[in-house]
């Protein structure tokens, strides 16, 4: 493979990777852009989406169901991250919505806290793998396809495809629905939106259980793509994911799917490139070059504070 195919393919693996970052960073943008809470329990959704749908494919792989076990896999873990993630909201945030910002942000690291040491006790600590019969479920290392020397594999094509049009379709929802424009609504002016007949509480429980959808799709591909799962594997990709939310420009939807792409890719070439020790520093550098150059990030606007 010569340079070009070498640069091709490591933009292949970023932009898997930076499929699976954008699907977790809309769950912190949509969240943050309707009640200001980073939502830092969001990366242990992911992660308990990655366990449904590793106990979910590894009960449905003796049937020899193929790429349907994947199917009902997503299924399952949205499911169960949803109710997950409003039950939260319900008992957790809500009460604390009046309170000042820091209780809120405390309290999200307290419910991440939580669900990672739950799982540390009650399902297991250590790293689980997928066994060969599970993968044959939806092989994630056959190659799809070749190109010019660049292999793309059945999981990359269908984690890019199926991220794609989840994210074609959620823009759409926000943009064109009655009940996107509520959250658009909500997002600018809570209040004001709550006096013109938006139903605020149902807004952030959609919100709530949107977010968690995505991120449970992405823990299921996460899973699957690398193998294995871990009590603790929601901590980086979280971090990654709420990085690459403040580069697109956090509470902006388009700047989340956006700073997901960069950041897949820029961690992909570095890796590639520079080497795999460098690729955290790498993508960190770049977030500190995006807050120090624009602020508000990619997409976003700067806003005046009041006072």
């Amino acid at each position: 493979m010569g340079d070009f195919g070498y640069l091709a393919q490591q933009i292949i693996n970023g932009l898997q990777l930076g499929f699976v970052y954008a699907l977790i960073a809309l769950g912190y943008t949509m969240v943050y852009g309707i009640i200001r809470l980073i939502n830092f329990a969001h990366g242990d959704v992911f992660m308990v989406g990655a366990f449904v749908g590793f106990y979910v494919i590894g009960g449905l792989a003796p049937m020899g169901l193929g790429p349907i076990s994947l199917l009902l896999a997503l299924v399952a873990a949205i499911a169960v991250c949803t109710v997950l993630a409003v039950v939260i909201e319900r008992l957790a945030y809500r009460p604390l919505r009046s309170a000042p910002k820091i209780a809120s942000l405390i309290t999200a690291i307290g419910v991440s806290i939580f669900l990672q040491n739950a799982v540390l006790v009650w399902i297991s600590s250590k790293q689980l793998p997928y066994t060969r019969a599970d993968g044959a479920a939806f092989v994630p290392a056959k190659t799809a396809f070749t190109v010019a020397g660049v292999s793309v594999s059945t999981m990359q094509v269908f984690i890019i495809v199926t991220t794609l049009l989840l994210l074609v379709f959620l823009d759409t929802f926000v943009s064109k629905t009655r009940i996107g424009k509520a959250m658009r609504a909500t997002s600018q002016d809570r209040e004001a939106a709550g006096l013109m007949g938006v139903n605020i509480n149902s807004v952030i429980a959609l919100a709530f259980f949107i977010g968690p959808a995505l991120g449970a799709v992405a823990g299921v591909f996460n899973g699957m793509y690398y193998g294995s799962v871990k009590f603790n594997m929601g901590f980086i990709p979280g971090i990654k994911s709420f990085t690459a939310a403040v580069i697109g420009g956090i509470g902006n939807l388009r700047g989340a799917m956006l700073g997901g792409f960069l950041l897949g890719i820029t961690e992909s070439l570095a890796s590639g490139f520079i080497s795999n020790a460098y690729r955290d520093v790498i993508a960190f550098i770049v977030l500190i070059l995006v807050l120090i150059f624009r602020p508000g990030g990619l997409l976003g606007e700067a806003v005046a504070e009041k006072v």
